[in-house]
């Protein structure tokens, strides 16, 4: 045991996401415990690098952020006011509040992200286990996604995000008690998945069984 390790950007993972955006997990890759650190891609010019959101969110964690340009160029945009943000840009966010995006402007563009809440001992993001899992769900690898998924809630038991997306995978598996059982779960903790599992097709396969719709 060194203390240390080295990577590239180019020996981290890609995982397409939505919106022509792809992750490359830092802070899974490393083992980092004291911030989140990943770095984005787009897939071409004029294609998000960066999803718009705030730290808001059920899924977000409340953090402060810095974005560095480390190559290619972006156009952020933060509140509705646009940055450009050619390479060896820093763009510090203190407000979890602020809506924030940025658009790849050149081949190439890459972007790592670094965050933590203040004041708070870090704990991983929510997202980090479904983001991980999308290249399974969109390949019906359902055992691993599963996998993934109870991964997550080892790490943050209770999380609504992570059982809906269990629920959404055991559904697709075949597991309909399973499904439902987490499903259940993930809207006592958080209502709003109610609608939302009446409108998600990974739900068809238990539409029918007592228990669902939740509420």
């Amino acid at each position: 045991m060194t203390g240390w390790e080295s990577t590239s950007f180019g020996e981290l993972e890609s995982v397409p996401l939505f919106e022509g955006i792809v992750w490359h997990p830092v802070r899974r890759k490393l083992g980092i415990r004291a911030f989140g650190i990943n770095a984005y891609t787009a897939e071409g010019v004029g294609r998000q690098v960066i999803e718009e959101h705030d730290e808001t969110g059920g899924g977000a964690g409340g953090h402060e952020e810095v974005y560095v340009v480390v190559q290619g160029r972006a156009t952020f945009t933060l509140d509705g006011e646009s940055l450009d943000a050619p390479a060896g840009t820093l763009v510090y966010i203190s407000d979890p509040r602020v809506k924030r995006k940025a658009v790849s402007e050149a081949e190439g563009t890459l972007v790592l992200a670094i965050g933590a809440e203040p004041g708070v001992p870090y704990e991983p993001s929510a997202w980090e286990w479904y983001f991980s899992a999308m290249p399974a769900f969109r390949e019906e690898r359902w055992d691993e996604a599963i996998a993934l998924m109870e991964e997550g809630l080892a790490e943050k038991p209770g999380h609504p995000s992570i059982l809906y997306n269990l629920a959404c995978a055991e559904s697709r598996a075949g597991r309909p008690l399973d499904a439902l059982t987490h499903l259940q779960a993930a809207v006592s903790a958080d209502p709003k998945f109610a609608d939302q599992a009446r409108e998600d097709p990974d739900f068809d396969p238990i539409r029918r069984e007592p228990g669902f719709p939740p509420s």
